[in-house]
């Protein structure tokens, strides 16, 4: 064992010890919480307007700060982009996190001096956990490698702003620096497919040990490394055993990343947003991942099917984490010490324990299907393609699902967009496996498919890389960029069908 690994393990376990402290209080972790978060803002516009100075516990800041998205907080966040001091938090933030908006174009979400360090901490304490759990430590002797956006950061009115995963690039500590991958001049390459290219020139005859990024654009990675080297990507670098990931499940890609590797290797999932660094998978045993409940975020959460309700004008109830209960579908609202107040940042979470409090992430609160009073989530359409494929030789590249309303024939239906890397022997048999296993996900449709009123799922092929190009073609390719699992029109898939 090396004097690096021994370090490590000794951090893990102070570590371990420290997140089980707050992780054992969380109803009076997260009071602490929101009470420093309204002490430290309350001079700022945002505390004055809405009257911080008199909150004293979570039920007053329910009453005082009502739920936003980023289109309603925008006027607060203008004035923070136009320069201006104590509007949202003290000061000046020192970032701002640039990330695609839908209807604003972009959105700049501040990064305080406060905020910032717990992005690197937390991604730190996960693989810390990691550790502590297995004893695994040899890893950190290795390189590592985290595919991420362009470090080179613009400016806007004295504030540096960037993609969050480029700003992070520049708070990577010391004693990762010489281990770290790709080099600077290469992660600061902006188009993605040539920074792929020279990444895989750096990294094909290094030690690599930990490999990082969201699963589809380290998809691509492995494949152009198998072109090249001619072998699995496990034989390529014998001593990778570490996958770290976040932004989508890694399930429906797990099948082809093992192909891709040659062998299984351990796997962490982070949750990670420009708003916040939210939770990690601390534990190889247990489903979910630990809601980060001491880092400068207080949380609440509304129910899915309460989110558009407004009982006498009050809006739907929101729920503290002493409230919560497991396996129901809840939108994700974060206060910060970036700033951001009631903030609904889009995302739902489902709660698979209480002690502690693990979350998985079931989908988007925009991202659903419903057309017809079905609201399929991603959770269930990803689950529902697990089911499908279990027991065969079908791998899948990437897929989305959207509703078919005004067929040229038949009933409506729900058709799934599927890139295939094996396709299945017998299609029919496939898309009938995949309309049963969506039916045990989502009693709605059940009802619909048994009532008649949609007919049974279509699965489209699309061709290979065809989900690369479509990305492509709107221009994000690469860095954070997803494609959504599903959505309630065709705007996407009409495209799709059109490259």
């Amino acid at each position: 064992m090396s004097i690096k690994s021994f370090a490590a393990k000794l951090f893990a376990k102070k570590i371990y010890k420290e997140t089980q402290l707050w992780s054992n209080n969380p109803i009076a972790t997260q009071r602490k919480v929101l009470l420093q978060l309204i002490q430290d803002a309350k001079q700022t516009q945002f505390g004055i307007d809405h009257h911080f100075d008199q909150i004293k516990n979570e039920m007053d800041f329910a009453k005082q700060v009502p739920v936003r998205d980023y289109e309603e907080l925008k006027p607060y966040v203008d004035k923070v982009v136009k320069g201006e001091k104590n509007i949202l938090w003290k000061g000046k933030p020192l970032y701002f996190a640039k990330t695609s908006g839908t209807t604003s174009g972009a959105k700049y979400i501040p990064l305080t001096k406060e905020s910032m360090p717990y992005h690197i901490e937390a991604a730190r304490n996960a693989i810390l956990h990691y550790i502590h759990e297995t004893g695994n430590a040899d890893f950190v002797d290795g390189k590592m490698i985290f595919l991420q956006g362009s470090p080179i950061l613009e400016e806007k009115n004295g504030i540096k702003l960037g993609r969050l995963s480029g700003i992070v690039a520049h708070f990577v500590p010391k004693y990762l620096q010489k281990n770290r991958m790709p080099s600077w001049e290469t992660n600061c390459i902006e188009d993605w497919e040539t920074k792929v290219n020279a990444i895989v020139e750096e990294t094909i005859n290094e030690n690599m040990a930990v490999i990082s990024g969201i699963p589809s654009w380290v998809q691509m990675y492995f494949e152009k490394l198998h072109q090249k080297g001619g072998k699995p990507v496990g034989e390529i670098f014998k001593n990778f055993n570490l996958f770290i990931y976040g932004g989508v499940n890694y399930e429906p890609y797990r099948a082809k990343f093992e192909n891709l590797i040659g062998r299984k290797v351990d796997s962490i999932e982070l949750f990670p947003a420009s708003e916040g660094f939210f939770a990690y998978q601390d534990s190889q045993k247990e489903k979910g991942m630990l809601l980060l409940l001491n880092s400068g975020i207080f949380y609440e959460f509304i129910k899915s099917d309460e989110f558009y309700t407004n009982p006498e004008g009050s809006g739907p109830r929101r729920y503290t984490i002493g409230e919560v209960e497991l396996s129901i579908n809840y939108v994700l609202i974060i206060s910060t010490n970036a700033g951001l107040w009631g903030y609904n940042i889009g995302d739902t979470v489902q709660f698979t324990s209480l002690k502690p409090y693990r979350v998985i992430v079931s989908g988007r609160i925009k991202h659903y299907i419903s057309a017809f009073g079905e609201h399929v989530i991603g959770k269930e359409v990803e689950s529902a393609l697990q089911e499908a494929i279990i027991g065969t030789n079908i791998r899948i590249n990437e897929f989305t699902v959207a509703p078919q309303i005004t067929p040229a024939a038949g009933l409506p239906y729900h058709e799934w967009f599927i890139e295939f890397e094996n396709e299945p022997e017998d299609s029919a048999s496939f898309a009938e496996a995949l309309d049963n296993a969506m039916r045990k996900q989502n009693m709605y449709y059940d009802d619909l498919i048994v009532g008649k009123v949609l007919q049974k799922v279509m699965v489209t092929k699309v061709a290979k890389n065809g989900f690369q190009d479509y990305m492509k073609s709107i221009g994000k390719l690469g860095g954070q960029n997803k494609i959504p699992r599903l959505s309630n029109d065709r705007n996407i898939v009409d495209k799709l069908e059109n490259l």
